[in-house]
């Protein structure tokens, strides 16, 4: 039997909203989100929405898309959020030069 604290449904409405964050962030419209994962729009909304749940291989097109993990996409809703976190952080400073790492490097410092 598996205990209520292992066990947990995704909630599609976080996820909608951590999906609609990034792409907005990224200065995309839904549009443009669409066509990149090869999907219609009217899903993406609806993903976005909660009307209706994302499958896994759409999920892994929008996080291609974004250039994103569905691990950042699922961050808040699963124990280890902290190694996602982190991940999408290497990802976001990976392909700066050293100048930039070393500016950031010193900003996270100071806070």
């Amino acid at each position: 039997m598996t205990d209520n604290i292992t066990k947990r449904n995704i909630d599609y409405k976080k996820l909608g909203l951590r999906i609609k964050e990034v792409r907005t962030a990224q200065n995309l419209t839904q549009e443009n989100l669409a066509e990149r994962v090869g999907c219609f729009v009217s899903h993406i909304s609806n993903i976005e929405n909660s009307h209706t749940k994302a499958s896994l291989n759409i999920l892994l097109g929008i996080a291609n898309a974004l250039n994103t993990s569905i691990d950042y996409l699922l961050a808040d809703q699963y124990r280890n959020s902290s190694l996602a976190l982190d991940n999408e952080i290497l990802r976001a400073v990976k392909d700066l030069d050293d100048e930039k790492k070393q500016k950031i490097l010193k900003m996270i410092a100071i806070i």
